[in-house]
């Protein structure tokens, strides 16, 4: 914390001597294509940074680099990996990087608070905002990531902009054929097998280009009996048909299959006995047998997106898309094992839609404009069931299917008040439409429906066979920035933003699917400044945020109609300061660094669950004579648990995990080889246990004060290790 402090203070010093010895005019008279050169002519502290702004930015951004994914991840990892560089945020996989689902917390505030697109088009599950890391996108399909730590302008879109928004990238088409082969192997029986191939441009004047990649994973986990098997495959095409407009397609898939529990923690009584991987049984006669758990998960994501160029300024981008999310679980209870044990459950969405944008520049400034247009149908069910046949019984938790519909216009316009300022007033309008058909069920959502339940029998005698209903989201959100170009190489940006949260598809799961009072779309306010710095030794930015946030909705029964009513609980505020910067130190070396400092609590003082007071990255690179090397320590302070409605119940000790990965990279090693990578990679360095969550109290009063045996507890996975090899041809 001394070193990044110390860094950035001497980085910010620096840029304000520079600033004051600069002749005035140069400062106002800075144009965009100044910006542009300055980004293709900036030396290693650029292209070195694992994470870095830029100086275009209008809000709290974040790049990380196509190469931190090549050289800094395991090949194994998800995507949560490479965002973890970005100031803030964090993400655990206690079962091994790669080998399990885990959620990214982004300035205190969770996984399901923000938006995760692929190329710009938000994905999400549709019953609530949330993403699964372990399917979709594993690291090898992504070219980086750009993070926006705000609801953005107006043109950011997707159904949480309520926290910010991460774009993954995909990869980036290279000129030249290239075919790689890539083999892993590490801890745990950790093995990837994969193939890429780089058509480079082909066709009448180089006009098509095709990559691909192929690959399997296989593990044992670190976890007792929590298997993992992975196969996935990814395809980009881009057409030019002309000068001005381009053609991409790009298609994925991804088959995960695992003998993961629905609680993934470990006891504390086996925490405290220095058992961190007891997860699974292998005695058949155990109600936590491994066979009696598992995920087969299916998911593919299309696109096929036109940019064109229309003359007089006017530009066009167009994505017509489509993905699904097929994910059968099966699960059975930790204390017994009976025909109704286990639950059979199905979360499946397929998604289409449209994003059209549209822009037009002038010497007034841009105008941008556009509309999202998205349609997700989902079906999803979980029926008691016997882990030892898998024979359901004929009456469900629950079952129900449900339509969301999602539209969101927008238009901003960026006045270019005089070369050096630009000033950017936008809005958007978000519809958020929800049909729903529930069958009847043994009480777990809507209930009987004016039946009987018999639980003995486990039937229904009566009622209705299901019910339809419907609501309507709304709201308008504004947003205004400000930017200002110091010094070719010194911007400072001011911004003002609204976001909202569609609320989750739970508020229906009530008796007869009755609803007094809906809720409204949960809203935040972002206010932040900032500053971007670079030359040819410093990359800095940093940026002083304030925001203020409804809190998830509470219900009470209306005494007249006997139907929830649903309220806002109060509001919550995130607020601090957050850093990050490269600095080249020469010989090859260069270091990195981030740090947050700030708050995430209600409005009654108490801390929101899973949020840090701080978090610090400090990273130290070397590059040369085909070394890429580099260690990364990361540390996330102090955080609490919640047990029910009792905030602050778990006290969470901070955490350190630290990471090391070295490559070398030789060229034409053999007869037909052009390249040869091999990586050395150590994820957990130091061999840390920590607690990181509380995956599931033990009881209704236990807490860190009190304590039980039987609270579930995620830790972090034991040391790991692998070997990789990627042969180019």
């Amino acid at each position: 914390m001394v070193l990044i402090a110390g860094l950035l203070q001497a980085a910010f010093a620096s840029a304000a001597d520079n600033a004051s010895v600069a002749d005035s005019s140069e400062a106002t008279q800075v144009v965009a294509t100044a910006v542009v050169e300055i980004h293709s002519t900036l030396n290693s502290a650029a292209s070195s940074a694992p994470s870095k702004s830029n100086l275009e930015a209008r809000s709290a951004l974040s790049e990380v680099s196509d190469q931190f994914v090549r050289d800094f991840t395991s090949p194994v990892a998800d995507y949560s990996q490479l965002l973890q560089m970005a100031p803030g945020m964090f993400s655990y996989s206690p079962n091994g990087v790669g080998l399990g689902d885990n959620k990214t917390t982004m300035r205190g505030l969770s996984d399901s608070n923000s938006v995760i697109s692929f190329d710009g088009i938000p994905f999400n599950d549709t019953n609530g905002v949330s993403h699964h890391a372990w399917v979709f996108f594993p690291s090898q399909f992504t070219g980086g990531a750009v993070i926006d730590r705000s609801p953005g302008s107006a043109a950011t879109i997707g159904q949480a902009t309520y926290g910010g928004s991460i774009n993954l990238l995909s990869r980036e088409l290279e000129n030249q054929q290239r075919t790689s082969a890539t083999g892993s192997y590490g801890t745990w029986a950790t093995s990837l097998v994969g193939l890429e191939h780089e058509t480079g441009q082909f066709g009448p004047n180089g006009s098509s280009n095709l990559l691909f990649n192929l690959q399997e994973m296989k593990s044992d986990g670190y976890q007792t009996y929590n298997k993992q098997k992975r196969d996935a495959a990814s395809l980009k095409y881009r057409y030019q048909l002309s000068d001005d407009t381009a053609l991409t397609l790009f298609s994925s898939w991804l088959n995960l299959t695992n003998n993961t529990p629905n609680i993934k923690g470990v006891t504390r009584a086996n925490y405290n006995l220095g058992d961190y991987r007891t997860l699974l049984s292998g005695d058949a006669t155990k109600p936590n047998y491994w066979g009696f758990n598992f995920y087969d998960i299916s998911t593919a994501f299309n696109y096929a997106g036109v940019s064109t160029n229309l003359g007089g300024g006017w530009k066009l981008e167009d994505k017509i898309y489509v993905y699904r999310y097929w994910n059968q679980q099966k699960y059975n209870s930790a204390t017994a094992i009976t025909t109704t044990s286990a639950i059979d459950k199905l979360n499946s969405y397929l998604t289409k839609g449209n994003l059209l944008r549209v822009s037009q520049e002038s010497s007034f400034g841009t105008l941008r404009t556009g509309v999202w247009y998205d349609y997700a149908n989902s079906f999803r069910y979980q029926i008691p069931s016997d882990p030892r046949t898998w024979l359901d019984v004929a009456v469900p938790n629950f079952t129900e299917r449900y339509k969301t519909t999602t539209v969101q216009p927008y238009i901003e316009y960026e006045f270019r008040v005089t070369p050096a300022l630009r000033i950017t007033p936008g809005v958007k309008y978000a519809s958020y439409k929800q049909d729903f058909h529930h069958l009847q069920d043994n009480g777990g959502a809507v209930g009987p429906l004016g039946g009987v339940y018999n639980k003995a029998t486990g039937t229904i005698t009566g009622g209705l066979p299901y019910v339809d209903n419907a609501v309507k989201y709304t709201d308008t959100m504004p947003s205004l920035d400000v930017h200002y170009q110091l010094a070719s190489n010194w911007s400072t940006y001011a911004q003002v933003a609204r976001g909202d949260q569609i609320p989750s598809t739970s508020v229906f799961d009530t008796p007869n699917a009755k609803v007094t009072t809906t809720p409204n779309a949960t809203k935040s306010t972002t206010s932040q400044i900032g500053s971007v710095y670079q030359t040819d030794r410093w990359n800095l930015s940093a940026d002083v945020y304030h925001i203020r946030l409804d809190s998830p909705y509470s219900s009470s029964i209306d005494p007249a109609t006997g139907n929830p009513v649903y309220f806002m609980n109060g509001s919550e505020v995130s607020q601090g300061v957050e850093a990050e910067g490269t600095v080249l130190l020469g010989g090859g070396f260069s270091v990195y660094a981030n740090a947050t400092f700030g708050s995430t609590k209600y409005d009654t003082g108490k801390w929101v669950a899973g949020a840090p007071g701080n978090t610090e990255t400090l990273g130290l690179n070397y590059t040369q004579n085909g070394w890429s090397s580099g260690l990364f320590v990361k540390r996330v302070g102090k955080v609490y648990a919640d047990n029910g409605a009792n905030h602050e119940a778990f006290a969470i000790d901070p955490v350190t995990l630290a990471n090391l990965f070295v490559n070398y990279r030789v060229k034409s090693p053999l007869a037909l080889v052009k390249q040869a990578k091999l990586q050395f990679g150590v994820n957990n360095l130091f061999n840390n246990h920590s607690i990181v969550d509380v995956a599931s109290a033990g009881t209704k009063t236990s807490s860190s004060a009190a304590p039980s045996a039987a609270d579930m507890l995620t830790v972090l996975p034991a040391r790991s290790v692998s070997m990789t090899l990627t042969l180019d041809f």
